[in-house]
């Protein structure tokens, strides 16, 4: 099977959080079905909410008390994997017959990771991909992925993977994920700019890949009762443009407009073996007598545990 249905849902967190979030997909289910995608990717952090404007009462410092206030909430609807809101999603892929790529805030102990998630429809939650650098003031409630989940998934229409965000600006991580033959390149993201759609037309090209870019919409601060200092108060905090891209870097669905929707595009895997005749990143227009990269994909837990066995005394 060469052809797919390739789509990109645009959506935004609810504001009264992740059970209201799950019913605002979940409500798409008609027009989904309808539309028939393989694979379809939604935005990032979109089960658990992407905070923007926010600054958890953080200063150089110190921390108030409010900000920590704000972090325990923000933590209280983040997702575990083993939820009810990833058993939900996991039977909408079933009904739909689709594989799904999207973004959530997952609790791993204490800490939270922004993450994208692989769901099928036979297997359920299949893989995960942690953000490995979360950027700016993200840092501040998320914490850094490792090299242990950055997996490249097996399809019928070809092979998957994904990077959130401003990953994709990371050119040793779309070096590695290219090494690992990624025919569909899903990023889920909550970047709005016309840099951003450069950027994925970029992807697409370089890679010789199709590329899915989910974007979330949120609406202005005045809209959503919010406060966002050095934002317009009239002006959407975040305004979409999800986009589809082919493999020689042209657009083929979207950008989308202002407001939530779903686009779509035909795709057909032929089309990356005539693409890459002239451009193989890591193949033949690569140069491994001069450059070389190493990826450590060991899992970097913060503790671990090693026991020496002892010799039995009757030895």
């Amino acid at each position: 099977m060469t052809k797919a249905t390739l789509a990109a849902l645009q959506i935004g967190s609810h504001p009264q959080g992740k059970t209201e979030t799950l019913a605002k997909i979940l409500a798409f289910e008609s027009e989904l079905s309808a539309a028939s995608p393989d694979i379809l990717v939604m935005p990032e952090a979109l089960l658990g909410g992407y905070p923007k404007g926010s600054d958890f009462g953080t200063r150089l410092g110190y921390r108030l008390p409010e900000g920590r206030e704000d972090f325990a909430r923000y933590y209280n609807n983040a997702v575990d994997l083993d939820g009810p809101e990833i058993a939900e999603l996991s039977d909408l892929s079933k009904r739909l017959g689709t594989i799904i790529v999207l973004g959530v805030i997952e609790r791993g102990g204490n800490s939270l990771y922004c993450t994208a998630l692989f769901i099928a429809p036979d297997d359920g939650l299949v893989a995960k991909h942690r953000k490995l650098m979360p950027t700016g003031a993200e840092r501040l409630i998320w914490g850094l992925g490792d090299g242990s989940t950055m997996p490249v998934i097996d399809s019928d229409f070809g092979r998957i993977g994904a990077a959130i965000c401003w990953e994709n600006h990371m050119p040793l991580f779309r070096a590695a994920m290219y090494a690992k033959g990624v025919d569909i390149w899903c990023a889920p993201t909550v970047d709005h700019r016309d840099v951003w759609q450069a950027t994925m037309r970029h992807i697409a090209h370089e890679g010789r890949c199709f590329l899915a870019s989910a974007c979330q919409f949120q609406p202005s601060p005045e809209a959503l009762g919010v406060k966002a200092d050095g934002w317009r108060e009239t002006r959407d905090l975040i305004s979409g443009g999800s986009l589809i891209a082919g493999p020689l870097g042209d657009v083929l669905a979207g950008p989308a407009e202002t407001g939530e929707a779903l686009i779509k595009a035909e795709i057909d895997r032929e089309e990356l073996t005539r693409a890459r005749y002239d451009f193989d990143v890591v193949g033949h227009y690569s140069r491994p007598d001069i450059f070389e990269l190493r990826v450590d994909e060991t899992p970097r837990a913060g503790v671990q545990f090693v026991s020496n066995a002892q010799s039995d005394p009757a030895d």
